[in-house]
């Protein structure tokens, strides 16, 4: 529990630091503890939902300030974070210049440019002189811009027709046009552009913020980087949790309910246990061998696992390339090749290090027989084909979800590691088939 209300102010990053385990009262009541000075900085550095759960529960006279606090679009992913009747709560707290905002900007799916972006943004006329360029930027910023990155200039019909950074702005000369100093071609997005797509323009341009457009060409906003990395957070998480073998969640940890965690985790979990189900079929076909050569099956744990790592780690390295954007699907073939050489050298060294460990206990116990050496060789062998073909298919596989327009995070590890597990036990069974016919088999 959090000190009584009548203990010291406590600080910033005590608060931080105990946030996550905390219930909604103790957070409510630490937060009130939280000197004036921190206690916005605080409150802005919460997550949509954390700000919608702590206003709630505030009296009625003190949502206002809180909900005044925030931007246009910080305010849309407020209302966004929670039911239809509270979010009338929460809107009916604004002036009618901000709900107008904030209703503009939930017209717009949440992870498109449109949703992301600020309306609030600082502009000038491009046949303003620099002087009453910067005259006009400071009365913004005193009335409603909360960030100042660039100046936009925009014609009469709120076209974009160039843009200059404040040190543009403040090293020209004071009589210069703002047309003569603003930089006329201006990367944008418009207002459907996905969030990944804007986040790759960010890292590959390193701006502070993006403006937006409509068809027309007419500014409605700004996507700042702050906003951005919020988002590569977010896209990063459920990526991972794909990855994992699971549905993404769409809240903390802490603040997803027992059985919404179940119905994340169950649907996966039952895919792949269906999965391994082939596995136990695929080596019923070979039932005989197994009964003539036993020590066969002391392998197949060893033989399965190198491919399923294998794949999975290809898959990961492929996803977080298309992730980053640095490939693209037209890339297939090079990915292929490069992967199917990894997969061989790969293969070969772990097949050597597996036939020199059966050799090695050959020679100490002799548990393996008269024909350990060509058990060695079909083990060995076995290895080079499944992680070749672990590596193949795990580097292919997001390549294919891709093409077909599903998100590549879905070809999970736990996924790949299943379908080479099935052709793994084919593989091996069909190399020892092969080699020690006549010997053991």
């Amino acid at each position: 529990m959090m000190d009584s209300p009548h203990s010291a102010s406590l600080s910033m990053e005590e608060l931080h630091e105990a946030w996550p385990v905390l219930s909604i009262d103790e957070r409510l009541e630490g937060f009130r503890l939280l000197p004036s000075s921190v206690a916005d900085d605080f409150f802005l550095g919460l997550s949509a939902r954390e700000q919608a759960e702590l206003i709630l529960h505030l009296p009625n006279s003190e949502r206002r300030t809180w909900v005044r606090l925030l931007p246009p679009d910080d305010l849309a992913d407020l209302v966004q974070a929670v039911e239809p009747e509270q979010a009338e709560a929460l809107l009916s707290q604004l002036d009618d210049a901000s709900r107008r905002e904030v209703n503009v900007l939930l017209a717009y799916a949440e992870d498109d440019a449109g949703g992301l972006m600020n309306p609030r943004f600082a502009r000038v006329r491009p046949d303003m002189t620099i002087d009453e360029a910067i005259g006009y930027l400071r009365k913004q910023a005193r009335e409603k811009v909360e960030t100042v990155y660039y100046a936009y200039a925009l014609d009469a019909e709120q076209r974009l027709q160039g843009v200059l950074s404040l040190r543009q702005l403040f090293q020209a000369a004071s009589d210069k046009k703002v047309a003569d100093v603003m930089q006329h071609d201006v990367i944008t997005v418009s207002e459907n552009t996905d969030q990944e797509v804007v986040s790759q323009l960010f890292t590959e341009h390193g701006f502070m913020a993006l403006p937006v457009l409509d068809e027309q060409n007419r500014m409605k906003g700004i996507v700042t980087v702050d906003d951005i990395v919020d988002v590569v957070q977010e896209e990063a998480t459920e990526d991972i949790q794909k990855v994992g073998g699971m549905e993404a969640l769409e809240a903390p940890y802490f603040e997803v309910g027992f059985f919404g965690m179940l119905k994340k985790r169950i649907g996966w979990l039952l895919v792949l246990f269906l999965g391994q189900m082939l596995t136990a079929t695929a080596m019923g076909s070979f039932e005989n061998a197994i009964e003539r050569a036993v020590v066969l099956s002391l392998f197949v744990p060893l033989i399965i696992s190198s491919g399923g790592n294998s794949g999975s780690q290809a898959s990961t390295l492929i996803i977080r390339a298309l992730a980053l954007g640095e490939m693209r699907l037209k890339d297939w073939w090079r990915v292929a090749r490069r992967e199917v050489l990894s997969g061989l050298v790969l293969g070969i060294v772990l097949g050597a290090v597996g036939l020199g460990r059966i050799m090695v206990w050959q020679s100490v116990s002799g548990a393996y027989g008269d024909h350990a050496f060509l058990l060695g060789c079909a083990v060995a062998l076995s290895v080079v084909g499944v992680v070749t073909f672990g590596t193949l298919a795990g580097s292919m596989l997001p390549l294919v979800l891709r093409r077909f327009g599903f998100d590549p995070a879905s070809a999970s590890a736990p996924f790949v590691a299943t379908l080479v597990d099935v052709s793994g036990v084919v593989i091996y069974f069909s190399v020892a088939s092969m080699l020690l016919r006549g010997t053991l088999l």
